[in-house]
């Protein structure tokens, strides 16, 4: 079985693969504190009931990388694939300077090229708030990066001295009656006219309709207040274009070994 691993800002999810089907999901808090021990007890906890017999590793925190690299490898026995742009990304990166693409936006990138139509935007709803874009020839070209919702409340809390920390949910309109309320409608609205308002520009540039796939824990929330619905909400597109990115490296890698 496969295990994938997507090591965010805020949290670490897991998905383990036999095959093609996701069988099941995890998500641990990503603590840097926690030791190589720790994390080794952690895996060894979750996939009792499984046979991992291959892992790869997407990563943007850089303190907990080699850390958990080293925790699977040790309690797998195997040598984890960890993404980056050294190796087959599936698709051409066409930045500026390639090697600044996160580890989860080229695995968003991969799995909408293999999903979906193109050209594709994928929103990806983490710590920030992202667009991965695929462009009519496969390649990725790029995207947008902004505050997520959980951060922008956060910041509004931090860095005001008045305004409350507001739990997320729906934000029943848009002029609000009181503090709580003012602030769901900046946040949650606010995200959504930016996404509606930066999904037409990127098309204008683009020069062409785009298939528009919604990724991250608030893609269903945000999804009630665009002008222009989600075509596809896919919860586990990063775990899928990670699978997709290991079995594409795996096989260079048997190709080599066969040379």
């Amino acid at each position: 079985m496969l295990l994938t691993a997507d090591i965010g800002n805020t949290s670490i999810t897991l998905g383990i693969f036999d095959e093609s089907a996701l069988v099941e999901e995890f998500r641990l808090a990503s603590d840097k504190d926690l030791s190589l021990e720790e994390y080794e007890v952690l895996l060894k906890s979750l996939f009792k009931n499984y046979s991992v017999d291959g892992c790869i590793i997407s990563s943007v925190v850089e303190e907990l990388t080699k850390k958990f690299k080293s925790a699977v490898d040790n309690v797998f026995k195997l040598d984890a694939i960890v993404l980056s742009t050294n190796i087959n990304t599936g698709v051409k990166i066409c930045l500026d300077n390639p090697e600044e693409a996160g580890a989860d936006r080229i695995a968003n990138a991969a799995g909408a090229y293999v999903l979906y139509n193109h050209p594709v935007i994928v929103v990806d709803f983490g710590t920030a708030t992202t667009f991965d874009i695929v462009n009519n020839k496969g390649e990725f070209i790029g995207g947008v990066i902004s505050l997520g919702i959980m951060s922008q409340m956060k910041a509004l809390n931090k860095f005001t001295s008045k305004l409350p920390q507001t739990d997320v949910t729906i934000s029943n309109s848009a002029i609000g009656h009181n503090t709580n309320d003012a602030i769901l409608s900046g946040v949650i609205r606010g995200t959504a006219c930016m996404i509606d308002g930066l999904v037409e520009q990127c098309e204008k540039e683009l020069g062409e309709k785009a298939v528009l796939v919604a990724t991250g824990g608030y893609s269903g929330l945000i999804a009630n207040y665009l002008k222009r619905p989600f075509d596809f909400i896919n919860p586990t597109l990063t775990l899928e274009g990670l699978r997709y990115l290991y079995e594409l490296n795996a096989v260079s890698k048997l190709q080599e070994v066969s040379h």
